[in-house]
């Protein structure tokens, strides 16, 4: 089993920046990529980024290519981050970590194993 804990969400104005953590603890070796999505009330679940395991290889949603980054912590590659800049309304959602362990398309949900509680991201205009 893997357990992953989010942390770094809460409330922020527009324009402003918030950075996302995701820990991921128990069955971790070897898993083949990390992502956050979000969900919006009343929207669907919604691809935001992805790294692979090595960290080479990073992947974002539409909505948030240039003005987030996803990253790995080097020395633990158990630990991911999004860097969210230029933060505007349309971003507030409840921020979800997700863990794939085999190869698959990283931008779809139902390629993810195992997901974190989620951590609320409110921008306010």
């Amino acid at each position: 089993q893997v357990q992953l804990v989010e942390a770094g969400g809460g409330l922020v104005q527009a324009g402003g920046s918030l950075r996302l953590s995701c820990a991921a603890s128990g069955r971790t070796f070897n898993y083949y990529g990390m992502g956050w999505f979000r969900q919006a009330p009343r929207k669907e679940r919604e691809f935001v980024a992805a790294i692979s395991w090595s960290g080479r290889k990073a992947y974002y949603g539409d909505s948030v290519k240039g003005r987030f980054t996803i990253s790995r912590d080097n020395a633990k590659n158990t630990t991911v981050y999004l860097q969210m800049n230029g933060l505007i309304s349309e971003d507030t959602a409840v921020y979800y970590c997700a863990l794939c362990n085999t190869p698959r398309n990283l931008a779809t949900t139902e390629s993810y194993e195992y997901w974190g509680q989620g951590t609320q991201v409110t921008v306010s205009s």
